[in-house]
């Protein structure tokens, strides 16, 4: 019986320990359960091209900004390609374009020499150039060896009142983009933070929860593989932008975002518009220095305000048939 006695406490202790243990990996496996459920689809693999080209009509080419890819236009392209053959290459030395030639220093001239051999291979001679911040400075220089039909400008690069303190603004992004660089490993965890993306994108936008985490998570990546943007930002202001003709053979106009927070048009604006007499100027508001996401028909009709002005008046030179009117992009979809 002291036998028996004994074995009941060890057999309710046993036997306590293994539904205990029941218990516990059961739940384990509701916690794992939940945790995968909860676990976010994994965000759209971005593939990389080094151009875009769609639509017909004239010809329209889009220069994005340093550190980029053609992808930041993606916005207004449906609304562009309404109305023209749409070219966006990216520029030579980022993610996904040519290097540039050996030997070759990056430089600007460098870069346009670059997209003008991009323009040759894609068969276009002249065409309507828009460019965005360094963009804009590759389309003047262009418009400049005579290949614009017309050149809208989007808080374009290229001239300062202060060389000290655009050195200033180079260093500071060149060294934002050597640490995003280096988080290219981690650019989905990135790009999935809201507060994340606000923090990393409040200089270039306005609104960045209008910015698809995916194309974030993708240019972040894209910044590894960009080896001219280190050093062209280390000798970028050491030669701005020449003066363009007082009379081009194209219209020039000039959209500038109230409230850029990288090239703000009281340090840079005014600057520009003495290297480019009668560049027309547009305010925007509502928009960051890469406008494209925050407000994409506002941008397209910007463009396609002056494209359409020109290729109507080509059309009644030439004595053909008349364009209709572009429409607004808000009216067009």
């Amino acid at each position: 019986m002291k036998g028996r006695r004994s074995d009941t406490p060890l057999i309710w202790l046993l036997t306590r320990a293994a539904l205990l243990a029941a218990v516990w990996a059961a739940a384990v496996a509701l916690l794992r359960l939940l945790r995968r459920r909860r676990r976010p689809a994994p965000l759209e693999v971005i593939p990389v091209t080094p151009s875009y080209a769609g639509g017909a009509g004239t010809p329209l080419v889009l220069l994005h900004g340093v550190g980029g890819t053609w992808r930041v236009w993606r916005p207004v392209l449906p609304l562009l390609e309404r109305w023209h053959a749409v070219f966006a290459p990216t520029l030579p030395g980022h993610c996904g374009a040519d290097r540039l030639p050996a030997g070759v220093a990056p430089s600007i001239d460098a870069l346009a020499d670059g997209v003008a051999e991009q323009l040759d291979r894609a068969g276009i001679d002249r065409a309507h150039i828009v460019g965005n911040s360094l963009g804009g400075w590759i389309a003047l220089e262009l418009a400049r060896r005579g290949r614009a039909r017309s050149v809208v400008l989007f808080g374009p690069a290229g001239a300062w009142r202060s060389a000290a303190r655009m050195t200033a603004v180079a260093i500071g992004l060149r060294l934002s983009f050597v640490l995003l660089a280096r988080q290219a490993d981690r650019a989905e965890a990135i790009a999935r933070r809201r507060r994340a993306r606000r923090l990393l994108l409040a200089t270039q936008v306005e609104h960045p929860d209008r910015v698809d985490p995916a194309e974030f998570a993708a240019s972040i990546r894209a910044m590894k593989d960009s080896p001219v943007v280190a050093p062209l930002l280390r000798v970028i202001t050491k030669q701005p932008l020449e003066h363009l003709p007082a009379d081009p053979d194209c219209p020039i106009r000039v959209v500038w975002a109230e409230r850029d927070r990288i090239i703000p048009f009281e340090h840079n604006g005014l600057a520009l518009l003495e290297r480019v007499p009668g560049a027309e100027l547009v305010w925007l508001a509502g928009v960051g220095h890469v406008p494209m996401s925050d407000d994409p028909e506002q941008v397209a009709r910007l463009i396609l305000e002056v494209t359409g002005a020109v290729d109507r008046a080509h059309e009644k030179d030439r004595g053909g048939a008349p364009i209709a009117p572009h429409a607004r992009p808000s009216e067009a979809s």
